[in-house]
């Protein structure tokens, strides 16, 4: 009977506990403005590319709201999560969903904001990056339009959490945002390409960096402390754009921290290969506790 009893417990402080979204936010009023006469659907598919879940085809910018749960303390932080891509889909799950839930029952309310892509021509959105990929000058040059709506759209989003800050318990101070490869293009054009009042608290680098024009842009006056996390056998060769921001930062005084880890790939997120780099979450908890936004 006491064992039945226990586990009844620990079953109530489990459900207690379970995080889901709450709502869903529309970045803006109407159609989002650059972008108005895009006709493409928003769809999701399991990529077997990635293997996980992808969204595509974004023209209506939106962010997917994970509360702190019931029985948790509130820090009052804020994060804005932005996936990863290419700008021609989104890991919704894998740099999304899943990284939200455990933020949440750190006490940190997270918001998973879908930006504007590339329009997709086929019915595989990550096979149809990896081909344009081939001549990535081309790529590059031919993404810059959305980049920018992109980057706007991760803007307004620490602007929409800073002005809806009672409504969720944060602490207007400690609103950051973490990107993933594409998103954390869109992640650290909030720092290097925007308004001094707009700028977050923290940002964290994730398997990517800024737009190659943005790298000689000085580091903002504002202290922003940031965590950069790659692995040295990238597919992608972004390892190198990660170890310029570390140097930037450092140059300009600063505070930041680097994990680089020998094995992971691109794209590892959430994923589990029995690597170190599967710990690189607990890393980030760390990392926040010690700069003060785990802390209430």
């Amino acid at each position: 009977m006491k064992n039945k009893i226990t586990f009844l417990f620990a079953f109530l402080l489990l459900a207690a506990t379970t995080v889901k979204a709450q709502e869903t936010i529309k970045l803006y009023q109407g159609k989002a403005p650059g972008s108005e006469n895009w006709t493409q659907k928003e769809a999701e598919m399991y990529s077997d590319l990635f293997k996980t879940e992808v969204v595509y085809n974004v023209t209506d910018p939106t962010l997917i709201v994970y509360q702190v749960p019931k029985g948790v303390k509130n820090t009052g932080t804020a994060i804005v999560i932005a996936p990863g891509g290419g700008f021609q889909s989104l890991s919704i799950n894998r740099e999304g969903k899943e990284l939200a839930e455990i933020l949440s029952k750190k006490g940190i309310t997270t918001f998973v904001l879908k930006y504007r892509l590339n329009k997709t021509e086929t019915n595989d959105p990550a096979r149809e990056m990896m081909d344009k990929l081939k001549d990535r000058a081309a790529f590059e040059k031919n993404s810059l339009a959305t980049i920018q709506l992109a980057a706007q759209d991760g803007k307004n989003a620490l602007n929409y959490v800073r002005a809806n800050a009672s409504k969720y318990g944060i602490d207007t101070k400690k609103v950051g945002i973490i990107g993933f490869s594409a998103g954390s293009t869109v992640a650290m054009e909030t720092v290097l390409d925007n308004k001094p009042e707009q700028l977050p608290d923290f940002v964290a680098n994730i398997y990517g960096g800024p737009r190659p024009e943005l790298l000689s842009v000085p580091a903002p006056d504002k202290k922003i402390p940031m965590f950069v996390c790659a692995a040295s056998d990238d597919q992608l060769k972004l390892a190198p754009r990660s170890i310029q921001m570390y140097n930037k930062w450092l140059d300009a005084g600063q505070t930041v921290e680097l994990h680089m880890y020998s094995k992971g790939g691109h794209g590892f997120g959430t994923g589990k290969q029995n690597l170190p780099v599967d710990s690189w979450e607990t890393r980030f908890e760390e990392w926040l506790s010690l700069e003060g936004f785990l802390a209430k």
